[in-house]
């Protein structure tokens, strides 16, 4: 005992030095090594009052899941929808919001609400994720597309979109109109296929007035690859007052129409083509 009290005499210069060095950014530890204090308890009265740098403070992981817990709590959430919502435990979520107020308690109808709400949440969430993995492995399915099954599926394509020759108006043209991105890719590829040079096409786009014009014959022209020379001046659709809109938001971009120039023949081939497909189905029917 008289060789430590002799060691820590002048302990006030002591503590000088620790706390110069604890401002430097030394750990307790690199403080205890470089001052040889071996004595947890002076070390403590050296560095009293002097937080730690924080380079040797670990991130906790929990800090995100309390602040989201004391968020919830406040909004009036019990502790078995905290524990629900974060996957924590009670004890935790207790330890993290016992300061707050405690929320109104609700009649049993309310909670009952809150809980089948909380279920449907939870579980559209699954069949969104089941509905995804379907589609995904769907596409898979379809793998490498040949030469046939692309005219096959534009033939089929035309003829369900695109414009026909009537007995009483005889239009030998071919007018393609689709508002789906993708049922255009498709066409387009379609066109390529049978050899129809990009020069031939003109495009329209067809849109109400009320929308986003300049953004979508922009989104148009990139996607089919075209120059805007190309484009024909844009159909209004007049905004009606009475009517309410459902396509509206940034994901609306109007109808895009695709003329081949000089395209009678081609028409008549289509049109010869899905004859070919009917007349097939029916065999296969018999």
């Amino acid at each position: 005992m008289t060789h430590a009290a002799g060691k820590y005499a002048d302990f006030e210069g002591l503590r000088e030095q620790a706390v110069a060095l604890r401002h430097e950014g030394l750990s307790r530890r690199q403080i205890r090594d470089r001052l040889h204090v071996d004595n947890n308890d002076i070390l403590n009265r050296l560095l009293e009052g002097e937080p730690p740098p924080d380079w040797t403070k670990r991130p906790n992981a929990k800090d995100d899941l309390r602040d989201k817990a004391r968020e919830l709590r406040l909004q009036g959430w019990t502790y078995d929808q905290i524990q629900v919502e974060l996957g924590c435990s009670k004890s935790s979520i207790s330890l993290w919001v016992r300061d707050l107020p405690k929320p109104e308690r609700r009649d049993a109808a309310e909670q009952a609400k809150l809980a089948a709400r909380k279920r449907w949440e939870h579980e559209g969430a699954i069949r969104d994720a089941e509905r995804t993995e379907t589609k995904a492995a769907a596409a898979r399915e379809i793998g490498v597309m040949t030469d046939r099954e692309l005219f096959m599926a534009g033939v089929a394509l035309y003829w369900a979109e695109g414009s026909k020759d009537k007995p009483y108006d005889r239009r030998e043209s071919v007018i393609f109109v689709n508002s789906d991105p993708g049922v255009i890719e498709l066409y387009l590829a379609w066109l390529d296929l049978l050899g129809v040079a990009r020069e031939r096409l003109r495009f329209t786009v067809m849109i109400h007035e009320t929308a986003d014009v300049t953004g979508a014959e922009q989104y148009w022209a990139d996607l089919a690859g075209a120059d805007r020379s190309a484009f024909y001046k844009t159909t209004l659709k007049k905004h009606n007052p009475k009517t309410v809109r459902k396509n509206v938001g940034d994901s609306y971009r109007g109808c895009l129409v695709i003329r081949v120039l000089k395209g009678a023949d081609l028409y008549r081939r289509i049109e010869g083509w899905w004859s070919g497909m009917v007349v097939e189905a029916k065999r296969r029917t018999a």
